[in-house]
């Protein structure tokens, strides 16, 4: 599956145990996005447009209002990486 840079770079941290934190406008809409890694550093990479890509392909899910993290797919579907093997 085509997959982006920074949309490898982003689902490379979730799947690692990173979060995507949101924050909603008052109709609903999620207006910005921040991924935090598990070290709890802020990864420039996610913008709203990745953020975005990525839930429309369902690799990133939220569970009952909690931050967004890697779903199954998400992690089967990033390549590995030198710090991950």
């Amino acid at each position: 599956m085509n997959i982006s840079k920074h949309e490898q770079r982003v689902l490379h941290e979730l799947a690692l145990g990173g979060e995507i934190r949101y924050e909603r406008l008052s109709n609903g809409k999620i207006h910005e996005v921040t991924c935090i890694t598990r070290d709890g550093h802020v990864l420039t990479d996610c913008t709203l447009n990745v953020f975005q890509r990525l839930l429309k392909r369902r690799f990133i899910r939220s569970k009952k209002g909690n931050p967004y993290q890697a779903s199954k797919l998400g992690i089967k579907s990033v390549r590995a990486q030198l710090n991950q093997r």
